[in-house]
């Protein structure tokens, strides 16, 4: 339903916090394309219980119709006049909404409910196209910009394997076609020794060619709780039964993200971080998993945001860090 010509002042809009079960959220956040990570409970309930906060989910209401789903983390001290409230990519618009009128009364509705005063601070990041008006509209609500758009690539893998193959980028098809001739043996699996071997890669080279990404906390966290649930796929290369590389995804809805990965020097010879995501494809279409979130991208040049554009999705920018 789009409610496009009805004239503004006119929308009765509402926020409506915890009012259904797990699994109406559940079936709620499946029913929507592109639902990325931040928003799934899984994350919610991790970031809740690591950092001592109360998660929120909530559904915004548009004259008796549902259309964005949200959750928050707060903290609060003294009778909350000390107040945090963390919206981070959200909402997620339902089929039919999510224009720039509908996020203005969103925003109305939001600040309605944390309004803004000495001892609160909100973080927010929006879930919605960066566009000009969108920044006009945040700002006229108190939002001050605190960061660079973000930017991520979403690739749609529904169609079948010959058609995304077909629109993969050639230099990627081509590293693809050699890896699947170097001997690599791919694996599923969920193990101690070989997840240990992981991280610790993952944590020496993020130290070594110091780039941002999760903390080893929130990574065993977040694969502890999504594992419990089948929705952790973690991938390995192996060359001579050695590991020499490894990807890390988790599955949330219809939609899955690409979280970290690691090569080692042979790994990145025999292009095994190629080999490991086609077959991440083929795992993900089974399960009947529609997108994935490659992740956040950071410039034209960057190494590994060509890798991801090399896969044929399509970028998304968001208007980035808001504080209010």
């Amino acid at each position: 339903m789009i409610l496009r010509n009805k004239p503004f002042p006119e929308y009765q809009t509402r926020l409506a916090w915890n009012d259904f079960s797990t699994l109406n959220w559940e079936n709620y956040y499946s029913s929507i394309k592109k639902a990325n990570l931040l928003q799934s409970s899984a994350y919610g309930r991790t970031c809740a219980k690591m950092n001592y906060q109360t998660l929120r989910q909530g559904i915004f209401i548009i004259d008796n119709q549902p259309a964005a789903l949200l959750q928050i983390l707060e903290a609060g001290f003294l009778n909350k006049s000390v107040h945090g409230v963390i919206l981070d990519r959200g909402p997620l618009w339902f089929g039919g909404f999510g224009n720039e009128e509908e996020f203005a009364l969103f925003l109305q509705a939001f600040r309605h409910e944390f309004p803004a005063r000495f001892g609160r601070r909100i973080r927010f990041i929006p879930e919605i196209e960066n566009k000009e008006n969108i920044v006009n509209i945040l700002t006229k609500n108190g939002f001050k910009k605190k960061g660079e758009p973000y930017k991520t690539i979403w690739l749609d893998i529904r169609s079948d394997l010959e058609a995304l193959k077909a629109n993969l980028d050639k230099k990627w098809r081509n590293a693809l076609n050699k890896s699947q001739k170097q001997g690599l043996k791919i694996i599923e699996k969920q193990d101690p020794n070989l997840l240990a071997w992981f991280l610790s890669s993952y944590k020496h080279d993020k130290r070594e060619r110091n780039y941002q990404g999760a903390s080893l906390n929130l990574l065993t966290t977040l694969t502890r709780e999504f594992s419990s649930g089948k929705k952790a796929l973690t991938l390995y290369a192996l060359f001579d039964e050695t590991p020499i590389a490894a990807i890390l995804i988790f599955i949330h809805g219809h939609s899955a993200t690409y979280q970290i990965g690691y090569s080692s020097d042979l790994g990145r010879k025999k292009n095994a971080h190629n080999a490991l995501l086609w077959y991440a494809i083929e795992i993900l279409k089974e399960r009947n998993i529609c997108e994935i979130d490659l992740g956040g991208i950071i410039g034209e040049n960057d190494g590994f945001s060509k890798f991801k554009r090399g896969m044929g999705g399509k970028t998304f920018e968001t208007p980035g860090i808001f504080i209010g």
